[in-house]
């Protein structure tokens, strides 16, 4: 019935037969026309195809592929109201110059995740599937909107960024900024054009940006070529742009007023065009849209006032009578914009020429101006956006985030007169067109025949040749265009000639009409197109006359200068359509990275009328941009393709049975015609529909397979709970049968009585039986035993019986000859002449008579108490002597306040207040406890097997901490030091007697060895002139400071050192035992935490108060000596910190003192033992004077010269030491960390061995220079000079400075006879000036009286009497002659020993530093060599590397591998030089090993499964090998360089894999292998703890998941083996942060539960446990099974202010954690946890119904609701708030009537806020008391609940209030009201609780938050209403609304076919 006409446009339209009433046949067509058909052509009329009737959705699938069929398909749908139209993937949209309701919200959610054809066509599908293409390829993706201008190519961006926003689904804050960017750039670059009302005059590319999870992240955006002519001149019925009648019409009129504003008509600039209005755009409501979106993208106000002068002055500059306020605007003088419009400079050779200007030129200079500003003002504010929504990327560096981009440019143009703008505005669409066919047509042919897919070529329009005339080939127009442009003398005319010399015989190209013509013609692609060239050259050159630019510099308006400053700063020179060309070819190659979709807009016809549709319009825009052409490569091509690997991969399920070629299989098996689908050389094509069909079945597919998965799991769970069942019923029918049988037996009552009888006769016999033959065997027993023992026994007694005879008679036998040896002796020892005397009496008794028996007893009795007596007096000494040690350690805190301890008796005044003490020491003994670093808890982390922290008086098996070196001899230190620590305490006793032992003490006898070497090593000036052999023995260090030595020989054999010896076992001194423990310390550096923590232990809950004391005491000694490591600081800081007030302030502040000034290197001397208070003690100065200074434990000598600098005011301090002299000897300390009291301690040991007393060891302290600086000048310190001088008169006197010359001791004596006595002199002064600087060897050798006469002569005959030259420069030259002349003297001294280097006298010498160089001497003090400073440098034959470096080493022979080098090249530098064989590791390889490198030693390979010490190189698993980055962050766990805390080591080790899920099977692995092989118990504990926190994070792979858990199911004896494997089958999907603190801290704690408390309205809170998997949602079913509510839906988690809640509780906490962190700094080494508090309340008011559940009501709903209530955002009435009144009343006293009385104190509980001054307070309570009574017999809860069924029958209940401010509506006030409920959203007026507009969910399109605003979009996208709040709140609204939206669209039945599987 349907048939094709021809028609007058040559293109047929469609018709319809119809018969008329006298039976001809008449047609229809399409206009409504009825044409009559003749007879004879009927059958000559062509049918048209069933598709072109009805229309198609794809113009691929018509039947009639013409131009007709095409057009006919527009035509129809166009009538149908679907403007959109597929072409394959490409769109063609209709511009329908109406509102059509397809944007809105429901919309979006129906294309969104939908494929390309399933549904109508739509702009959204095209979006949506851009979205879904970049995050399945993973490819940046864009979209190319072309066509004429008004097709709509501007809305349909602004759809495209909407829909993407929305899709997003983040709300975040950069969404509405981009696209609230797009009214501020249509208002500055739009305008209405005869052909569009909002006609874009720019192009513009934005390019959105997605993270990883899809949500957009930010955007940029380019801009193209405005068209700046249109501020100055407009064409008929065309206006200027839209901001500045928008500015005339919505700027308030004081600041019109300030800016000289009036109407649009009374500027030039507006009103050429004769078009001030625009229908259906309301300026002044625009411009509040303007100002709403300047700040939402950051534009202050400053910033939009400084805009809106400079449009102002750009309105002013076209009036000549408002050109003077123009001066104002600008801010610049009136003359000089006058002279800068009116005259014009140019530049000669030698001067600056102005010329002044004719009124046309002046006109022109002030248009550019006015253009030049709002061009510039343009792309400032461009960059000012881009500014505001370009964010950084939040991914991780390795994840490059995708983007879309979408170009909307400006339309092919072609008018009566078109000008420059119009040339590059069609370059642009000719490159746009050459990218379409380029890609539609060139490189899908190309790829057909590269795979070789059988094709017939289709032939396309290509416009490359158009192209090459414009701007490629050589002498194109362009470039003759920019050619002309550089000459000053170009002209328009000269341009056109050469143009048309150049290109006449061009095809495409035409020229002018007639000679005098300045017209060219360009054929192309769209129709040809003329353009005058008059002003081409101008506006191509884009430049401003240097007089606009001075203009510019001399402005006081920021904003002017500003958008100016580039061109002002730079002189480079370019033209605008280069600036074009560049900005077009980045934008093209920028296309050509992304996978394109297209957009052809069109547009129905020229009038912008609705329904109206122009057939030759819309098939000159057809033809134009190749829609046949494409319809058939479309139709006839295949546009899908994937490689095969892709291919399979996806679509494997879909393969029914294995087959050889499976990508062919799968197309033959799913795609029936086999022409639909091509197989190529690597790749399988398809057709454009095929795409959606295979992934609609691969959906399907999946479906039905997880269908089958969840059958056969469903029967196997039901068929296991059926076999339970069934053993269950079993068990109860065996059971009941059993008892049913025993019932009815004991129904018959004699058998039952029969069978009893018997049985207990049975049973007795039984047990007598059995009970004799037990007693028969247990007798037996007895007496064999009892036997046994008896006889064991004698022979004991026996053997012991004649031991002790025989020992006894060998004892009297060898005293009875010892004694008769002794009688013939001549010295008799008087105790054993007693003894004889004694054995003699008892040996003569017998032979003796009475009387002389009698006599011999009495002289027996007198020897024997003389014996005793002696010996008492001994002990007596000995017990002295202990005693004073004991004193002296007793009394190191007698200064202190002493403790009430031990008090007995009736109680002294101020009990209470000692009872007061008690309790806050309990007190402090719980927070002690509770604190984060106890003790406590360093024991449960640190001690080993099962130590206590606590007190107790027993030996130890192993020491409390685990060691690295388990060796024998490091624990028999621990345990040995833990022995002298108890019997110092009084925890153990002492040794009864000493035993004989040969073995000395190891530990004195190494602090012994120690001492006396360093004493000795302690060179002074008095050994610098000798030759003394002490020199050989100098330290490794500074041989004239004292410095800690080397580690002596005793510490390489710690079998030697360490371990109880004999010579322990022995009464002991407190002193000594206190020696022998800080001696420990300060050889084995690894046991002094075992120290510190083993005195800990006994200081915790000791009861022993001497103990207690004895323990502080021992404890304040050594935080003197030693510090603890970083590991125990913070608990050791925290132990002292809860101790005894008398203890831990001296305690710390010596601890403080030992970390800041470093360990001490001797034990503690008998000075700071003895000394209660702080040493005071005197230092020396060279001039006499003495400085009293204080000295403590950690005192330096740095500190000490500090402190004298400071009180003697010395300015040149640089070279002054502290020196320590006892006797004859004299060294340095040294000016720096030298402790001061171990050189005290040195001096009291070397006392103690040279038999003297200790405390009397006679050290002194001087302050001495002791080195020169090259640069010392003595005049600009006299204090400095003075010490020095008399430094050298004391040396001259000791003899310590000596001269070969005796005249030079002459001249220095009479220098100081001037300085002393100055012109005097006299024979008696020069005797008392030898005495003072003349050394007594010195006047022993020369007599007196002739160094007195040689110093008289020169003190004379010198130069300094009759100068009267000051004293201070004599002893300037004093002190230059000594430094000159004696530098040794003021030198430094260090041992050295040659490795490389020349040949030397000796290895081993002396070098000596000073300020004239480096020299080297040997022990002879013979200077071999000497190095001035310039001389000094780095020897070059090193090599420099570092650790981790690969040397490669080369053989030359110039090293021999025997001397210990060896010559390498460092890979890294390239560097060659030699190295030492001891710093370097040799790996026997020819060439660098990539997978084991470095991990062997020695060659061995290592074996990579089981444990080591040793740092990976490289990944374990190969998959990661290959990826640098994954790389580093596998192996980068290793090394620190200081202490980490637990949670920082945690987020180092999961940290990477969280963020990178390869990483996580690299994380098992390295975690399996350090626990495998591994024998030590504390790794092994702490890799269970590790990998119990890694089951709890993420999953291991399917590939590894098998070997995990037999890894687990082989270690059942591990308590966290099956909790492991249980967390590890728990978790599903992995977690996105690492573990948080508390886990970290439950399993650090061996603890696998973990509760949190949780919070609730009620003011209630209870414990919960939560698990690392435990899921939000999961959590609150608990929390509401628990407290038996009827349902969690509605409830939610609140963590602080925060709802932004993660899937994971812990995530969610972490998170919370970390953003408190950041805003704090916090130090590295604490670990700290941010406060939160975790809240449990309703979130979502639905189908809440008071009364329905009890407990909700009460402890939610109430609660929650209430505060809403008092606040006052509730309307009600009066008498409702009197019954309120009265029922929360009730609730706040129940039946307590007296609590009337208060009632107008408790209006603020009873009554709202804002309605509390309605009546008086004796109002309020008359008729509160009356409601009260009313309400008489009800409970509290009831009461609330009555409360909820009052309020719940308002519509604001369950509301959330928000109070915010807006400025976007002028009908509502400034500030409103939001309330979010179940509804929607409304707008209540805060002070008249009115509703102003009520916006359901359905009908509200987006919303976002900042930080500061709210945006919320009500309507379609096109044309909604918004509201722009501000509010801190924004973000609660944001989620309070997401959760509302999502809660409706769980509970929207499914209305599509089958589930949807997300990427």
């Amino acid at each position: 019935d349907h048939f094709w006409i021809d028609s007058s446009i040559g293109v047929p339209i469609g018709g319809y037969v119809k018969v008329s009433a006298s039976g001809q046949f008449c047609l229809i067509d399409d206009e409504g026309k009825e044409r009559c058909i003749p007879e004879g052509e009927k059958a000559s009329l062509k049918p048209m195809h069933p598709t072109s009737v009805e229309g198609v959705d794809d113009m691929i699938r018509l039947g009639d592929l013409s131009e007709a069929g095409l057009l006919r398909n527009l035509l129809v749908r166009h009538k149908q109201g679907s403007i959109y139209t597929y072409v394959g993937s490409v769109l063609v949209a209709m511009n329908p110059y109406q509102m059509l309701p397809i944007y809105t919200a429901e919309q979006v959610d129906l294309y969104h995740r939908r494929k390309l054809g399933e549904l109508p066509p739509h702009i959204f599908a095209i979006a949506d599937s851009c979205y879904y293409n970049m995050r399945r390829k993973n490819r940046n993706q864009c979209c190319i909107i072309s066509g004429e201008s008004g097709a709509g190519k501007t809305e349909s961006t602004k759809l495209i960024l909407q829909f993407l926003a929305a899709v997003s689904g983040q709300h975040s804050w950069v969404e509405q900024q981009i696209i609230q960017a797009n009214p501020v750039l249509e208002a500055f670059g739009n305008a209405k054009t005869i052909r569009n009302d909002n006609s874009s005059r720019f192009g513009k590319y934005v390019e959105i940006f997605f993270n990883k999870e899809g949500a957009i992240e930010g955007a940029h955006m380019e801009q193209y070529l405005l068209e700046k002519s249109r501020v100055c001149h407009q064409a008929p019925q065309e206006r200027n742009y839209h901001i500045f009648y928008c500015m005339l019409s919505g700027m308030p009129s004081d600041h019109k007023k300030t800016l000289s504003l009036g109407d649009a008509s009374q500027f030039k600039y507006l009103s050429e065009g004769n078009c001030l209005t625009c229908d259906g755009r309301d300026d002044t409501e625009e411009f509040g849209r303007i100002r709403s979106a300047l700040k939402i993208l950051t534009f202050s106000d400053r910033d939009c006032w400084e805009i809106f002068k400079l449009l102002a002055a750009i309105l002013h500059m076209g009036n000549i009578d408002f050109q003077s306020y123009a001066s104002v605007t600008l801010q610049v003088d009136d003359a000089v914009l006058e002279k800068s419009l009116t005259h014009r400079s140019f530049m000669t050779n030698r001067e600056i020429v102005t010329k002044p200007l004719s009124s046309e030129k002046a006109i022109h200079t002030r248009d550019a101006f006015a253009k030049a500003i709002y061009g510039r003002l343009f792309v400032w504010m461009f960059t000012k956006i881009n500014s505001a929504i370009h964010k950084p990327q939040t991914d991780k560096p390795t994840y490059t985030r995708k983007s879309i981009g979408l170009l909307d440019i400006f339309g092919f143009e072609n008018f009566r007169q078109n000008s420059f703008e119009q040339l590059c505005i069609n370059y642009a669409n000719e490159h746009l067109q050459q990218f379409f066919v380029r890609h539609i047509f060139k490189l899908e042919q190309d790829e057909y025949s590269k795979e070789g897919i059988s094709w017939k070529h289709i032939a396309f329009n290509d416009n490359q040749k158009i192209l090459d005339l414009l701007a490629v080939k050589p002498l194109n127009i362009l470039a003759l265009i920019d050619e002309e442009s550089t000459f000053p003398k170009g002209t328009d005319a000269t341009m056109l000639n050469k143009m048309n010399k150049e290109h006449n015989g061009n095809k495409l190209y035409m020229s002018s009409k007639s000679n005098h013509g300045m017209q060219f013609g360009v054929k192309h692609f769209a129709g040809t197109v003329y353009y005058d060239c008059e002003g081409f050259l101008e506006k191509n050159r884009d430049s401003l006359s240097m007089d606009i630019m001075e203009l510019f510099k001399k402005s006081s308006n920021k904003m002017l200068k500003l958008i100016f400053e580039k061109d002002t700063n730079t002189n480079s020179i370019s033209t605008l359509s280069g600036q074009f060309r560049h900005s077009l070819d980045s934008l093209m190659k920028a296309l050509s990275l992304c996978q394109p979709f297209f957009i052809r807009c069109f547009k129905p016809n020229d009038k912008k009328m609705p329904m109206v549709f122009n057939r030759e319009l819309c098939m000159q825009q057809l033809r134009y941009s190749g829609m046949l052409e494409t319809i058939k490569i479309r139709k006839l091509g295949y546009p899908i393709r994937h490689t095969f690997r892709d291919f399979l991969q996806r679509y494997r399920v879909l393969l029914k049975t294995p087959a050889a070629n499976c990508c062919a299989a799968i197309c033959r098996a799913m795609i029936r015609d086999e022409e639909d689908w091509k197989i190529g050389k690597a790749k399988v094509f398809l057709r454009d529909h095929h795409d959606s069909f295979l992934e609609l079945e691969r959906e399907q597919e999946l479906y039905r397979k997880a269908l089958i998965i969840q059958r056969v799991m469903l029967a196997h769970k039901d068929r296991a709970n059926f076999v339970k069942k069934r053993r269950a019923a079993l068990v109860l029918q065996k059971n009941w049968r059993g008892h049913r049988d025993r019932r009815d037996f004991c129904k018959v009552s004699y058998l039952k009585q029969g069978f009893a009888r018997l049985q207990a006769k049975v049973r007795s016999r039984q047990l007598h039986t059995e009970y004799m033959r037990r007693r028969a065997a247990a007798i037996t027993l007895q007496t064999q035993t009892r036997g046994y023992l008896a006889r064991k026994d004698l022979k004991h007694k026996k053997d012991a019986v004649i031991l002790l005879q025989a020992q006894t008679r060998g004892l009297l036998a060898r005293k009875t000859l010892k004694k008769m040896k002794t009688d013939v002796s001549v010295q008799w020892n008087r105790a054993d002449f007693l003894v004889f005397s004694t054995f003699c009496r008892m040996f003569c008794l017998a032979f003796l008579t009475a009387q002389e028996k009698e006599a011999q007893e009495r002289t027996a009795l007198e020897l024997q108490q003389r014996l005793e007596e002696l010996l008492r007096k001994n002990e007596e000494a000995a017990k002295s002597q202990v005693k004073d040690d004991e004193e002296m350690v007793e009394n190191i805190f007698g200064f202190l306040p002493s403790a009430i301890v031990g008090q007995e008796g009736p109680a002294p005044e101020g009990f209470e207040v000692r009872k007061e003490m008690e309790r806050e020491k309990e007190e402090k003994e719980k927070d002690k406890e509770s604190d984060e670093f106890s003790f406590s808890k360093f024991a449960s982390l640190y001690f080993q097997g099962s130590s206590s922290h606590s007190h107790i008086q027993q030996r130890l098996r192993q020491p409390l901490l685990y060691h690295e070196d388990e060796g024998d001899a490091l624990a028999s230190a621990c345990l040995t030091v833990w022995w002298i620590i108890l019997r110092f305490m009084g925890d153990l006793p002492e040794p009864k007697q000493e035993r004989a032992s040969a073995i000395a003490d190891p530990i004195q006898m190494n602090l012994g060895q120690r001492q006396a070497r360093r004493l000795s090593n302690l060179v002074g000036l008095d050994q610098v002139n000798k030759q003394d052999t002490r020199k050989h023995t100098f330290t490794l260090t500074r041989c004239s400071a004292y410095t800690v030595p080397s580690v002596p020989m005793l510490l390489k054999r710690p079998d030697v050192l360490f371990g109880e010896r004999a010579t322990y076992d022995r009464p002991m001194t407190p002193l000594e035992k206190l020696h022998i423990i800080v001696g420990y310390a300060i050889v084995r550096q690894d046991i002094r935490d075992e120290i510190y923590c083993q005195i800990l232990k006994q200081l915790t809950a000791n009861k022993n108060p001497k103990s207690t004391n004895r323990g502080w005491i021992l404890l304040s000694i050594c935080l003197g000596i030693f510090p603890p490591t970083d590991r125990l600081t913070k608990y050791l800081q925290s132990f002292i910190h809860y101790g005894p007030s008398e203890y831990s302030s001296y305690c710390s502040e010596r601890l403080r003192r030992t970390l800041a000034n470093g360990e001490r290197s001797e034990p503690p001397c008998w000075v700071e033992l003895q000394n209660k208070k702080p040493i005071t003690v005197a230092v020396s100065l060279m001039d006499g004077r003495s400085i009293t200074l204080t000295l403590d434990s950690a005192r330096t000598s740095a500190e000490m010269c500090n402190s004298i600098i400071q009180k003697i005011n010395l300015q040149d301090s640089y070279g002054f030491s502290l020196y320590v002299a006892m006797y004859e000897k004299i060294w340095s300390l040294g000016s720096g960390g030298q402790h001061v009291l171990d050189t005290v301690s040195i001096c009291e040991q070397d006392e103690k061995r040279q038999g003297r007393e200790e405390q009397h060891a006679p050290w002194r302290l001087y302050f001495r220079k002791e080195i020169f600086t090259p640069w010392h000048d003595c005049s600009s310190d006299q204090v400095s000079t003075e010490l020095i001088y008399r430094q050298i008169i004391h040396g001259l006197k000791s003899g310590d400075y000596q001269s070969d010359k005796e005249d030079d001791y002459v001249q220095l004596a009479a220098k100081h006879y001037y300085v002393q006595h100055g012109s005097e002199s006299s024979m008696e002064t020069t005797e008392k000036i030898v005495r003072e600087c003349v050394s007594l060897t010195l006047i022993e050798n020369k007599s007196m009286v002739k160094l007195m006469q040689m110093i008289h002569s020169a003190h004379t005959q010198g130069p300094y009497i009759n100068s009267s030259k000051p004293a201070y420069e004599v002893k300037a030259e004093t002190v230059e002659y000594a430094r000159e002349k004696w530098p040794i003297y003021f030198s430094k001294f260090y041992e050295a020993q040659i490795v490389s280097g020349p040949s030397v006298p000796q290895d081993q010498f002396v070098v000596v530093v000073n300020w004239k160089g480096v020299f080297f001497q040997d022990v002879t003090e013979a200077a071999f060599l000497q190095l001035s400073y310039p001389e000094v440098s780095k020897d070059p034959t090193l090599l420099n590397y570092r650790r981790g470096d690969v040397l490669f080493m080369i053989k030359d022979g110039e090293y021999s591998s025997e001397e210990g080098w060896i010559k390498a090249r460092n890979e890294r530098t390239n560097q060659t030089g030699a190295v030492s064989l001891d710093a370097i590791r040799i790996l026997p390889m020819l060439t660098r090993d990539s997978k084991e490198g470095g991990r062997g030693k020695g060659g061995a390979k290592e074996k990579l499964w089981a444990n080591s010490k040793e740092p990976l190189k490289q990944p374990l698993l190969r998959s990661l090998q290959g990826n640098s980055e994954l790389c580093h962050l596998a192996c980068d766990y290793y090394p620190v360089k200081h202490v980490r805390t637990p949670i920082d080591l945690t987020n180092q080790i999961f940290g990477p894999a969280t963020a990178h899920v390869e990483l996580r099977d690299e994380i098992y692995c390295q975690i399996m292998k350090q626990m495998s092989n591994n024998s030590h118990g504390l790794s092994m504990e702490r890799g269970w703890q590790l990998l119990w926190l890694c089951c709890g994070l993420f999953p291991p792979s399917q590939l590894l998941l098998r070997f995990a858990q037999r890894f687990l199911e082989s270690r059942p004896r591990e308590p966290l083996a099956s909790n492991c494997l249980q967390r590890m089958q728990a978790i599903i999907e992995g977690r996105k942060l690492p573990p948080h603190q508390v886990e970290v801290d439950a399993i650090q704690n061996n603890s696998t539960q973990i509760f949190h408390k949780v919070h609730f309205p009620n003011d209630t809170s209870e414990l919960f446990e939560v698990t690392s998997t435990t899921r939000i949602k999961d959590l609150c079913r608990n929390i509401a099974k628990d407290l038996q509510l009827s349902s969690s839906d509605g409830y939610s988690l609140f963590v602080k202010t925060s709802t932004k809640v993660s899937d994971y509780f812990f995530d969610n906490l972490r998170q919370l954690t970390d953003v408190i962190k950041k805003g704090k700094k916090v130090k590295e080494a604490a670990p700290t946890i941010a406060p939160y508090l975790v809240l449990f309340m309703r979130k979502l008011w639905f189908n809440v119904i008071p009364g329905k559940d009890l407990t909700a009501d009460l402890n939610f709903h109430f609660p929650q609701e209430l505060p809403k209530y008092l606040r006052g955002y509730h309307s009600v009435s009066k008498e409702d708030m009197i019954s309120l009144a009265g029922l929360l009343l009730r609730i706040q006293v129940d039946t307590d009537k007296s609590q009337f009385v208060m009632i107008p104190r408790m209006l603020k509980d009873l009554v709202p806020a804002d309605q509390q001054k309605l009546m008086t307070a004796d109002d309020w309570k008359k008729h509160i008391i009356n409601a009260y009574n009313k309400q008489a017999g009800i409970t509290v809860d009831e009461a609330k609940l009555q409360f909820l069924k009052m309020i719940s029958q308002w519509p604001t209940f369950g509301c959330v209030f928000f109070e915010v401010k807006q400025t976007s509506e002028k009908s509502y006030p400034s500030v409103i009201t939001l309330s979010v409920s179940k509804q929607g959203v409304s707008i209540i007026n805060p002070k008249t609780k009115e509703v102003l507009a009520m916006h359901l969910f359905s009908k509200i399109t987006s919303w976002s938050s900042g930080n500061t605003y709210f945006h919320l979009t009500i309507g379609s996208l096109v044309q909604g209403n918004t509201l722009l709040c501000e509010t801190s709140m924004g973000y609660r609204i944001s989620d309070l609304l997401s959760s509302y939206k999502d809660m409706y669209l769980n509970e929207i039945p499914k209305v599509r076919k089958s589930r949807r599987i997300n990427i």
